[in-house]
């Protein structure tokens, strides 16, 4: 179970809010060492892989900051896929996989790794389990307002390293049903990054194939593959043929132009999401289904939306299926929950009726006498379908009186604003990507900001007391409880699902897999 919370853009990797963890979803196979298979792209003629090339990779918005540890950015977790490594990586199927420990075991609140041997940080040093152990408890220790804290590692755990067998032991009061793969999801900074925080926000320090050279803020980052990376997931290494050279990260944020970029081979890979995905047919292309639609009410004292009355009668005056085709352009299918099915243990459909159902005359009955002043926050990153939907938000709340505001916010923003706690918000769409239930947790209840990550301030009892009950169990086991949990958010309109969206990755001149539905940087195989 990788942890992955990304937020915003397309649930996954379009966007914001970043967990890195899960359940059963898992990074890509990549090629063996040292293959020169073939690949194809859909439509076109299978092509050669070749080594040495410049791949560009395109970015939906600036990182903001590449230190791993201090954001929960779904873009930001792209591009640190390329510099830090994880002590555990994921199979197709969600298997776990060595990537630095060579084998791994815990219960719910103990987790012990053992590293592999030969391993170097990208200035030559070696990493030591002491450093590994430094990391963990950097991000445990919520002094340190780590974005990680509660996605990869629980509140106040801890961890020893033991130089000389290479052996991390990972001890946590707070039980964790996937604690061995959630901190195994860490990834890995080396002592001179965790000395200087600053050094990293625009550079890197990690065991990862590539180091960045050049870093252009809201531009492009460029990144060179080392040549003594011997270590990856299923063996890859700086030798294996098709890995690019060089890569560019460019930052491009618009959809169409992104597009272009792609058809006319300005750029080897990118997600695309919305109507311009039908022109790219003919390119290789990965895809999967997640949650794109969310509202999120801010029920921090004080706000309109604080009160459960107000929350259900502005849900209840939507047509939630006429506001997902309106969101991704048409290209709307049903959801089931706030996890993508396809990557978590926990199957099933938690929406089911515990939502509001569509009922205009009740909503009116109940905001007229009210007539809340509602501001609406939506990310630039989801596409033009975020400000379309934005507007029908605004278009049927001011027709029952209700002052609606819309602000459009970049993912930077996101951070800066939403997740800070410094936003007067009412009401947001903002899109988890989650592949593990309780990489929920600390976002729907707990600590708000700035101390915590509950932004919506929610305090569930019911949610609450159902996960008490799934942590203490290993697993799959607790799934009826964890479903029984996200019921409970739906229930107090808490959070409202509302579409899914194809999440679509697109390459020309080249191939590639997913990790959790992200591109896999060991599995690029540039293209002759």
């Amino acid at each position: 179970m990788r942890r992955r919370v990304l937020t915003t853009a397309a649930a996954l990797s379009a966007a914001a809010l970043s967990v890195a963890a899960c359940s059963s979803g898992g990074s890509s196979s990549t090629a063996s060492p040292g293959s020169s298979a073939t690949s194809s792209a859909s439509g076109s003629a299978s092509a050669q892989v070749v080594s040495g090339k410049s791949a560009t990779v395109l970015l939906k918005s600036d990182p903001g900051t590449l230190d791993p540890d201090l954001t929960a950015l779904t873009v930001a977790y792209e591009a640190d896929l390329f510099l830090y490594d994880s002590l555990v990586s994921f199979g197709p199927s969600g298997t776990p996989e060595a990537n630095l420990a060579t084998k791994w075991s815990g219960t719910t609140t103990t987790a012990s790794y053992t590293l592999k041997k030969g391993v170097t940080c990208s200035d030559g040093s070696p990493l030591t389990a002491s450093t590994v152990a430094a990391n963990i408890n950097f991000i445990g220790n919520v002094k340190n307002a780590s974005a990680k804290v509660g996605i990869w590692v629980p509140p106040g755990a801890t961890a020893t390293g033991d130089n000389a067998t290479g052996v991390v032991t990972v001890k946590s009061a707070t039980p964790d049903p996937f604690l061995v793969t959630d901190v195994g999801s860490t990834e890995i900074v080396c002592d001179k990054g965790l000395k200087d925080r600053a050094a990293v926000k625009g550079g890197a320090d990690g065991t990862g194939p590539y180091t960045v050279t050049a870093a252009v803020p809201g531009s492009s980052y460029t990144l060179a593959l080392r040549k003594d990376y011997t270590w990856g997931p299923g063996g890859v290494t700086s030798s294996t043929a098709g890995l690019p050279a060089t890569v560019t990260l460019k930052v491009t944020s618009n959809m169409t132009t992104a597009a272009n970029e792609l058809l006319a081979g300005q750029a080897n890979i990118g997600e695309i999401i919305g109507s311009d995905t039908s022109r790219l047919s003919g390119l290789y292309s990965q895809s999967l289904s997640a949650p794109l639609g969310e509202l999120w009410f801010n029920e921090k004292p004080g706000s309109a939306t604080a009160s459960l009355a107000v929350r259900k009668a502005l849900t209840q005056a939507l047509q939630l299926s006429q506001l997902g085709q309106v969101l991704t352009a048409g290209l709307a299918t049903p959801t089931v929950g706030m996890v993508q099915q396809s990557l978590t243990l926990c199957k099933g459909n938690t929406v089911g009726s515990n939502l509001p159902a569509y009922d205009l005359a009740a909503a009116k009955s109940v905001l007229a006498g009210q007539k809340p002043s509602i501001a609406v926050y939506y990310p630039t990153s989801i596409g033009a379908g975020a400000t379309a939907a934005a507007t029908l938000l605004q278009q049927t709340w001011s027709q029952l009186g209700v002052s609606v505001s819309l602000h459009a916010i970049t993912d930077a923003e996101i951070s800066s604003e939403i997740l800070s706690g410094t936003a007067a918000w009412n009401v947001t769409i903002l899109p988890l990507g989650l592949t593990s239930p309780n990489q929920l947790v600390p976002f729907v209840s707990g600590a708000t900001p700035p101390q915590g990550t509950n932004f919506g301030y929610i305090n569930n009892a019911a949610y609450t007391a159902d996960v008490t009950k799934a942590s203490a169990l290993v697993g799959a086991a607790g799934c009826p409880d964890w479903n029984a949990a996200e019921g409970a958010l739906f229930k107090n309109v808490d959070v409202v699902p509302f579409v899914n969206s194809a999440i679509s990755w697109y390459a020309k001149g080249a191939t590639f897999q997913f990790m959790q539905g992200m591109v896999d940087p060991t599995s690029i195989r540039m293209l002759g």
